[in-house]
Parts: structure tokens; C-alpha cells; sequence
């Protein structure tokens, strides 16, 4: 059985489109974790008929992927594959299937998206190379994008998955997990569409990212365990 997991934090404008886009592509039971919207975010999704977790105050997305995965391993034992997907569209819905096909063959335990460059903005487009060339030095592997949010899980992988951390590192723990839990990682290519950001914030993100990379990376080269 396959499972859509969907963070969403006040997306009025969007969620329908993606619920709607997704269902009609493939079949896939669709969960959003609505975390603490104040717009109609919960009465759209209540409206389509979906299945909606809630938090009552605003999380953080790490903290609502981390409910969606205890309330799918919880209350749907069936449960195979699970596909994350953003609700504000800057991923089209369309290319799920991409991401649940190598795990449905059995090819992989996690599948993760990967980029075009061309599609990013250059901030963060140096950010995503600083990333990943670190990752991948560290952890010994050879991702094309470490910080997709774009992924599929089988259920059996999540319950590896020990906590997801929030902010910006999100994809980056994930990935740090599943290399230290023997998990098998394939990466498809996605479509990817950016808005505005501040360079003040993105300057932030990446510094906090580079130093949750080094000190993971360190750990799994030294043998520590968390």
C-alpha cells in the first residue's frame, strides 16, 4: 500500500492542487500533517475527504515528518512505501512515481530526488555543492543532491529512521541514518521550481548545515554512535 505524507504549514493556496495532481497520477493514500496552519489549510484537506493529523502550535516540518512516520507505522501495519512530498508545489506531484518505482522493484530502501542545477538559484545552488562534496567526502558516497526534499521510504526503512531533526538539516539526517543503518539510497532525477529568499536567512541555513555535516561526518568516520 502506498502512502503520501504531506507537511503542510498555512498552504491554502496550494495544498488542493497538490492532493488533487498527486491522486490522478497515481494511486497513493494521501496524510497531511497540518502543522499548526491558521488559514483553511485543515478544512481544505477535511473537505477532500483525506486523512489530516494536526499539531496545535507550528513545529517545525522535521517534527511533522517525524508524526506522519509514528502515525502511518502505528495505525496502518500494511503500510509499504511512503512518498514525502512538499505542499506549497515547488515539487511537481507528478514525479512521485519515480520515487516509489525503484522501491516497489525492490531496488532500494530510500529513494531521494536530485536537482537540475540549472533550476536553482546560484546562492543556493554553491550552497547545495558545499553540501554535498562535504557529504559525500565524509560519508563516503556519491550523492548528486544531499538536501532534496523530495522521498520515498519503505516502512521498514522509516522505523530505521531514528528522529528526523528539523530546520534545514532534515534531508541531511536522513541520509546521515540511512548510510549508518546499511540502508540502500537511489536517487532519481525531479523538477524543481524556487521563489524569493532572503540572502541573510540562506547564509544561516548554510552554516548550520555545513557544521551538522562535519560533526555526523566525523562521528561515522570515528565509529561513535549518537
Amino acid at each position: 500500500m502506498r502512502y503520501a505524507l504531506i507537511p503542510a504549514f498555512n498552504e491554502e493556496e496550494t495544498i488542493e492542487e497538490v492532493i488533487v495532481r498527486l491522486k490522478k497520477d497515481i494511486d497513493v493514500e494521501v496524510i497531511v500533517v497540518d502543522d499548526g496552519s491558521s488559514d483553511a489549510t485543515p478544512e481544505i484537506v477535511k473537505k477532500l475527504g483525506h486523512t489530516l493529523v494536526r499539531h496545535e502550535t507550528n513545529k517545525g516540518k522535521g517534527e511533522a515528518i517525524n508524526t506522519g512516520f509514528k502515525y502511518i507505522v502505528k495505525n496502518y501495519p500494511k503500510a509499504k512505501y511512503v512518498v514525502i512530498i512538499d505542499a506549497d508545489l515547488q515539487y511537481r506531484p507528478e514525479d512521485a512515481y519515480k520515487l516509489l518505482e525503484p522501491l516497489e522493484k525492490g531496488e532500494a530502501d530510500i529513494v531521494t530526488g536530485f536537482r537540475d542545477p540549472k533550476n536553482i538559484p546560484y546562492a543556493n545552488k554553491f550552497g547545495n555543492f558545499i553540501w554535498r562534496f562535504t557529504f559525500n567526502l565524509l560519508f563516503g558516497t556519491h550523492f548528486k543532491d544531499t538536501n532534496c526534499g523530495y522521498m520515498a521510504f519503505t516502512t521498514d526503512a522509516i522505523k530505521k529512521i531514528k528522529k528526523v531533526h528539523g530546520g534545514y538539516i532534515i534531508e541531511n539526517s536522513i541520509l546521515a541514518q540511512s548510510i549508518k543503518s546499511g540502508l540502500r539510497v537511489k536517487q532519481v532525477d525531479v523538477k524543481v521550481s524556487y521563489g524569493k529568499r532572503k540572502i541573510t536567512k540562506f547564509a544561516r541555513m548554510a552554516f548550520g548545515v555545513i557544521i551538522f555535516i562535519v560533526i555526523e561526518g566525523l562521528k561515522f568516520r570515528l565509529g561513535l554512535k549518537d
